[in-house]
């Protein structure tokens, strides 16, 4: 095969330059709603997803601004309580996808205890191809207990939930004291993650534990969202700052010439 170009032309972007409390452009974005543990894809968070201009809107700054707060009329959660917070998820699948490329996004995370902001990829198939084996390929995860550290990791048949490939990567500061690039370059058979243009994490099917199947040969969707607890950052109490807010300056995808 070719040695690759790493010459990129742009394919698809959001920018999110919208005058003040535009919502996400229905042309690019879907809402999931509700509390995950209903859809199967919940880690026991505690926020109830919705598509409520307060949740997820640009701030006519160029951002789109994904906010979580405090709950005035909760939905249930996955204990069948009131949720405490609500937030947004959003992704692209059906609109906008990618099967190889550089897809990336330059993010202002929030922090405070039970803060879980993401940027990631399913696969397009999941809904036929249920969860893992759709394939998840994690941008960009951050958890307050790691202040200078975000994370890549690769989920699938065999490595899947807690057992996922990942990896942390230092940036040397507080992560949210910052905008940062976080990105990933999937050719066949390889991605590679990067923060601000920094390879830190690369895994090919010869990587992946005794069992583990590679299903990454196909079409894959992007999320944002901002989750509030869970079995990852733990839960959140009365020191966390709210409304935490994720800050989107952009979301690109790239083809390789």
């Amino acid at each position: 095969a070719p040695a690759p170009s790493n010459k990129w032309s742009l394919v698809w972007s959001d920018e999110f330059d919208d005058a003040a409390g535009t919502v996400p452009k229905a042309a690019n974005w879907n809402y999931d709603l509700g509390n995950a543990e209903n859809n199967g894809w919940g880690n026991h968070e505690h926020q109830y997803y919705t598509s409520n201009a307060r949740n997820a809107q640009t701030d006519g700054s160029g951002m789109l601004v994904i906010s979580a707060e405090k709950a005035s009329n909760p939905g249930p959660c996955w204990n069948a309580k009131p949720c405490d917070y609500t937030s947004a998820r959003i992704h692209t699948n059906g609109k906008v996808g990618f099967t190889y490329g550089k897809v990336e996004a330059r993010m202002k995370l929030p922090t405070g205890k039970g803060v879980w902001p993401a940027f990631w990829a399913l696969g397009t198939d999941i809904a036929t191809n249920p969860w893992p084996k759709s394939g998840e390929i994690d941008i960009m995860e951050f958890v307050p207990q790691t202040p200078n550290s975000t994370y890549g990791t690769l989920h699938g048949p065999g490595y899947s939930g807690a057992q996922g490939i990942g990896k942390p990567v230092d940036l040397g500061a507080p992560v949210i004291s910052d905008f940062h690039t976080y990105t990933i370059i999937k050719r066949p058979n390889e991605i590679v993650w990067y923060v601000d243009g920094k390879e830190f994490h690369r895994l090919t099917p010869a990587l992946l534990p005794a069992g583990g199947s590679w299903v990454f040969e196909k079409p894959f969707f992007v999320i944002l969202n901002l989750a509030i607890g869970g079995d990852w950052p733990g839960a959140p109490d009365a020191t966390t700052p709210l409304p935490a807010q994720m800050k989107v300056d952009w979301v690109r995808i790239y083809k390789e010439d």
